[in-house]
């Protein structure tokens, strides 16, 4: 199999530094890419070269559009053409820094989602994209002027917030655990865009107690770590909504840190909002994690250590170790 590009100009993006993303389609799905001139072969197992053609014109795609194309692209473009989804990559968010596209089917159904539902709920261990593709989405808009306001929202410390017992003022208390948000942030709009925008209340970043008593109209709302609220917590958040908003709740519900015997508002609201209009819910899993390969074995492990210790066969472990 063979393909052949119309702009050489964009060939060393594509094939990578010393041809590392050629390299890297050749492990990843056992295939052997040698090119010559514009031309590039392929050989190795049908479904793999087909696979390959796909994630490769997927990739010269994004260059022609003016994207970049960083190994973390190679991997996603073969996920995409391994699903048979490859062209949900297409999908783009674009903020002032970066533009950013689903790297894995659900990804596509999550940015789908939030772009069109009332609320959406993102669940699913750390490294697959929920909070930060929620606050690209947010911050998308906001440029768009499609809402006026961004408010990113999680529980500080623990469900209880107990800030009093931390060092500092109540900035310094409530920073370390609104991190995150900012991190995400920063990733997409220029500091003296952040700077001007907080200071305006375009962009507000609090815990969830500061939600309590608020109708928030016109503002895109997210509020993560959300497994670690009350049902009382959730019901109050949820009940912010107002006219012309949309709101975003992601959570890991194998990161619970509540009291023993107290249900995560999470589970809380799955329950209660299921079947209702206006709500979607995105579940991934451990093989959509998009961060660090090794960040999907480490969430591999933790899950069938997790397994082996419900089903009573793992070795007996400290109530306090089974509260968490």
């Amino acid at each position: 199999m063979q393909i052949q590009f119309d702009d050489n100009s964009l060939l060393p993006a594509l094939f990578g530094h010393h041809d590392e993303h050629l390299m890297q389609i050749e492990q990843l799905l056992d295939v052997t890419l040698r090119y010559r001139g514009n031309r590039l072969e392929i050989q190795g197992p049908e479904t793999s070269r087909e696979i390959a053609d796909r994630a490769i014109e997927d990739l010269y795609g994004r260059l022609k559009g003016g994207q970049e194309v960083a190994p973390a692209d190679v991997q996603a473009a073969v996920r995409m053409a391994t699903s048979g989804n490859q062209g949900d990559s297409q999908i783009a968010i674009r903020t002032r820094k970066r533009t950013i596209t689903p790297r894995s089917p659900k990804q596509a159904r999550y940015l789908e989602a939030l772009g069109e539902a009332d609320l959406t709920f993102g669940l699913g261990p750390a490294g697959t994209g929920k909070t930060y593709l929620a606050v690209a989405m947010a911050v998308n808009e906001l440029i768009q002027g499609k809402v006026d306001r961004l408010i990113l929202s999680r529980p500080a410390v623990e469900a209880g917030e107990r800030l009093g017992f931390l060092p500092g003022d109540l900035q310094e208390k409530i920073d370390p655990y609104l991190r995150p948000l900012y991190d995400a942030l920063h990733d997409m709009l220029p500091e003296e865009q952040i700077v001007k925008r907080l200071s305006s209340g375009e962009i507000e970043v609090a815990p969830l107690a500061f939600m309590r008593g608020r109708t928030l109209s016109r503002a895109f709302i997210i509020l993560d770590e959300a497994q670690n609220t009350s049902a009382m917590q959730m019901k109050m958040f949820l009940t912010r909504l107002g006219e012309g908003s949309r709101m975003a709740v992601t959570g890991d519900m194998s990161q619970i840190d509540l009291p023993s015997g107290t249900r995560s508002g999470l589970a809380d609201a799955l329950d209660v909002l299921d079947g209702v209009g206006g709500v979607r819910t995105v579940r991934f899993g451990e093989s959509d994690v998009v961060r660090h390969a090794m960040v999907a074995r480490i969430v591999t492990a933790y899950n069938a250590r997790d397994k082996l210790r419900s089903s009573g066969n793992g070795d007996d472990i400290g109530d306090a170790d089974r509260n968490r």
